[in-house]
């Protein structure tokens, strides 16, 4: 790495951060390990980092609540949660909090690293050097997934939209008036078709029905049991 990538890991639980901190700062990045949300959120606001990586369940500040606080003026960095298996909610709420992926507790360090460096990949806009384009027009819209922007034709400038979102309107633009399966999507975007990504893309589909609600002539309509369609209709159909 020319530059390197610097990483805010919040985790309270002392050997296992210390763990995590020792083995991503053995694989090039640059590491700072804070116990509770307070502490990584006064962390945070001195600036530079590339990714956050939040337990969810801290002392003095949770993940969820901290990500919030950092999603009300930043929709740019990454951010992973860390979550306990056991808790079926905490993927979901994870997602409504702005986060980009989550991890689940007991987990690799090879599987970490994996999403670490998928999601970094995903924010700086690398993607594969194919011939698929990056600009589409939907209906009103004008959408960028090189730039993660969403625009309307008449409005003031245009959305910013989170990588996860990009990656999953970008898969329904590529299929448009097409069916994009659910496990397509889910495989592509989330890496696995569990019960949990499932679910979070659920919520990243009600996201996107909102932001392109401006246009009646365009919907992304359910497919019971397979997918989703994105529907773009001519003017006056």
């Amino acid at each position: 790495m020319d530059v390197p990538i610097k990483l805010l890991l919040c985790e309270d639980d002392p050997n296992l951060g210390s763990l995590l901190a020792h083995y991503l700062a053995a694989k090039g990045y640059t590491v700072d390990h804070r116990p509770d949300g307070r502490q990584g959120l006064e962390a945070y606001r001195q600036g530079g980092y590339d990714l956050l990586i939040l337990d969810v369940m801290m002392p003095h500040k949770d993940g969820f609540t901290m990500a919030r606080e950092i999603r009300q003026g930043d929709d740019r960095t990454p951010i992973i949660f860390l979550t306990a298996k056991s808790m079926k909610q905490d993927a979901i709420a994870g997602f409504q909090s702005g986060a980009d992926d989550y991890v689940t507790k007991p987990f690799s360090m090879e599987e970490l690293l994996l999403r670490v460096s998928a999601v970094l990949r995903r924010a700086r806009g690398i993607v594969a050097e194919d011939e698929t384009p990056t600009t589409f027009n939907i209906g009103g819209f004008v959408f960028d997934a090189r730039k993660q922007t969403l625009a309307h034709e008449g409005a003031t400038g245009a959305r910013k939209l989170t990588t996860k979102e990009t990656d999953l309107l970008r898969m329904l633009c590529l299929h448009a008036n097409g069916l994009l399966t659910r496990s397509e999507a889910l495989k592509q975007v989330w890496g696995d078709d569990n019960y949990f990504n499932g679910r979070s893309m659920d919520v990243y589909i009600a996201k996107l029905r909102k932001y392109l609600a401006a246009d009646p002539r365009v919907e992304i309509i359910n497919v019971h049991g397979k997918g989703f369609r994105l529907v773009v209709r001519e003017e006056g159909s």
